[in-house]
This record gives structure tokens, C-alpha cells and sequence, in this order.
């Protein structure tokens, strides 16, 4: 909404030094970060241990489930793991934009 007000030029202008040392938007920052840097270090971790494990072990070549072996299940994982964890950002992205979009709008009082 504060954009929108923007755009249009209804409003006066946002101060964005203003909004960056403010300590709502530090507090938003601290929060937004503690979400993305642990799910973006999970995922890492665990895209690389497929060609990890698959290089430099044997036990995902095991049979699981008849002739499907270990590092099937896992390479599957890897795609149902990217669902869930876009779908958690999307929904936490949504907060956070209804969040910024506050911090900004508190600036044009």
C-alpha cells in the first residue's frame, strides 16, 4: 500500500536512510535472517551429500525397496525437500512483505 502511494505521488516521499537505521527494520532484518540463513544451509548441506555420498561411499547403493537403491530415495528426497522449503519461504515471504510494507508505512506519517 505504501508503494502504491508512492508511485502515485500522493504521499511524500519515504526517507530511506531513516527507515534503515530505524529499529523496527533492524529487528525485521534479525528476524528475515534467522528464517533464510538456516533453511538455505540445510539445503545446501543436503543437495551436496548426494554426489557426496555417491563418490566417496557405497551405502546408498544398497537396494532399499526391490531393485531401487538408496540413492533413488534420496535423489527423490531432494525434490520433495525443494517443495516443502519453497512453499515455508513463500508463506514466510508473505509476512515479510506485509511487514516491510508496515515499516514503510509508519515512515509517511
Amino acid at each position: 500500500m505504501a508503494q502504491k502511494e508512492l508511485m502515485t505521488g500522493k504521499k511524500k516521499s519515504v526517507d530511506y536512510e531513516r527507515v534503515q537505521s530505524s529499529p523496527q527494520f533492524k529487528q525485521f532484518l534479525s528476524r528475515k535472517k534467522k528464517f533464510i540463513v538456516p533453511l538455505t544451509v540445510f539445503f545446501m548441506i543436503f543437495y551436496f551429500l548426494l554426489p557426496i555420498f555417491t563418490s566417496y561411499t557405497t551405502f546408498l547403493n544398497n537396494p532399499a525397496i526391490g531393485n531401487i537403491s538408496w540413492t533413488w530415495i534420496f535423489a527423490f528426497s531432494q525434490f520433495l525437500m525443494v517443495w516443502v522449503l519453497s512453499g515455508m519461504y513463500v508463506r514466510k515471504a508473505a509476512s515479510f512483505d506485509k511487514e516491510a510494507e508496515q515499516i514503510i508505512h509508519e515512515q509517511l506519517k
